[in-house]
């Protein structure tokens, strides 16, 4: 089967950068304007502004109320959406490729004219503190945010890319226009497409919505973070479960070894046949929920195991991950358990790239990060290339005890836990 994919790139004056991947055999068009620029990038008194931002560009133009918007998409069967991210904004639209021009239009004129009218900024400065509770009314979404924060103390990358109920009652219209202005810019930005589209006909229309963008440039001062190995104990007596995250320091996004990091990830707590998995819940029944997750950022990156369990056990359960940690360190995993978590990486990686959205996605990210682009053959023969000393190396890099962080969030019931626990 080949996959060879149909990709242009061209830089506009402004320095906004036009991706497309043409996908003749679709009737629609996924769309998406990606900033360069999220939660980390903010100043700690600002916290959350990103994403306050991010609502607030559906909340009408010069042009356009935020009704206006909301018809305009319905009417033909468009789908607009956003997120934020610790590293980037993103607005997206997907529509059938004859209405690429108003889709386009609706999501270039949000973009680039926000008026930031001050009775829509205290209705979704509401909206907003209500999205706050709801994540702190869920243990998985808390625990992880308890040990983020503490993992990458001090740093914007720790904080939480909602913001506090305090940092989103400071954010008035003035911060805002300030944001906007000072992130939106051609040189921080790129446009991303796939589906049924032609390039210069693309671009062309690109070019002409987004002339008045400044081209600018964005410094950013923000370094590295140095991760903090701290264990906490967080009581919370509503809860049923003691929620654990367990977490390491791991690769940034572009490291040389990041597919032997994958590979480990998979067969360690990615699906059901993981180790994780099959020892601590099938063995035992000891927990419902245990997986363990990568998250890559430019310069650093976690390795992080989530599971609930009852107040009894979760030391136990700590032992046991702490157990798996050791082995994938002592011993090279067995042929057949490698080819199986490379194959279940594979298996996700191409199946992720049959929607267009998810293709858009990948050619932005790819930009953003890599300035280059990889085909999905050039990424599964590297994937096929790790070895099991690679994985056990990087296993060896990742499991220090030294640099072990845990966040045990629930009714503790005078659980202790210290670091001379923390051994693999």
């Amino acid at each position: 089967m080949s996959t060879k994919r149909n990709l242009r790139r061209t830089v506009l004056p402004n320095g906004l950068i036009v991706l497309t991947e043409r996908m003749d055999h679709l009737r629609s068009v996924a769309m998406g304007v990606w900033i360069k620029s999220g939660s980390r990038c903010e100043p700690a008194e600002t916290n959350g502004i990103s994403h306050f931002v991010e609502h607030m560009l559906f909340k009408g133009t010069r042009s356009r109320s935020a009704q206006h918007i909301a018809r305009e998409m319905d009417s033909i069967g468009g789908n607009l959406d956003a997120f934020t991210g610790k590293e980037t904004i993103c607005f997206n639209v997907k529509s059938l490729s004859e209405h690429v021009p108003i889709a386009m239009d609706v999501l270039a004129d949000l973009v680039l004219n926000p008026v930031f009218a001050s009775a829509d900024i205290e209705r979704e400065r509401g909206v907003i503190l209500e999205e706050i509770k709801i994540d702190e009314d869920n243990p998985d979404i808390l625990v992880h945010e308890l040990f983020t924060q503490n993992f990458w103390k001090d740093h914007p990358l720790g904080k939480p890319i909602l913001g506090t109920s305090t940092t989103v009652n400071r954010l008035d219209q003035q911060h805002l226009f300030d944001y906007h202005g000072g992130r939106f810019l051609g040189s921080n930005m790129v446009f991303s497409a796939a589906g049924n589209l032609e390039h210069d006909n693309f671009v062309e229309a690109v070019a002409k919505k987004f002339a008045s963008l400044p081209s600018g440039h964005v410094v950013s001062e923000d370094k590295a973070p140095e991760a903090s190995a701290r264990i906490i104990l967080r009581n919370k007596k509503a809860l049923e479960q003691v929620q654990i995250c367990l977490g390491v320091p791991a690769p940034p996004i572009t490291d040389e070894n990041r597919y032997a990091a994958l590979v480990l990830n998979t067969a360690l707590g990615s699906g059901m046949s993981s180790r994780l998995f099959q020892t601590i819940r099938e063995e035992r029944g000891m927990v419902y929920s245990i997986y363990s997750d990568l998250s890559p950022y430019r310069d650093t990156g976690t390795l992080c195991v989530y599971a609930g369990t009852a107040a009894g056990k979760a030391l136990e359960v700590i032992d046991l991950i702490l157990a798996e940690f050791c082995k994938l360190k002592q011993a090279p995993m067995s042929h057949e358990e490698l080819t199986r978590s490379k194959d279940q990486l594979k298996g996700n990686i191409l199946m992720g790239l049959e929607s267009s959205n998810s293709r858009m996605a990948n050619l932005a990210r790819q930009e953003i990060y890599f300035e280059q682009f990889f085909t999905a053959e050039e990424i599964i023969q590297r994937i096929d290339a790790v070895d099991a000393a690679q994985v056990q190396a990087m296993a060896q890099r990742l499991f220090d005890p030294a640099h072990i962080a845990v966040t045990l969030l629930g009714r503790l019931d005078g659980i202790k836990l210290n670091r001379s626990r923390l051994v693999c």
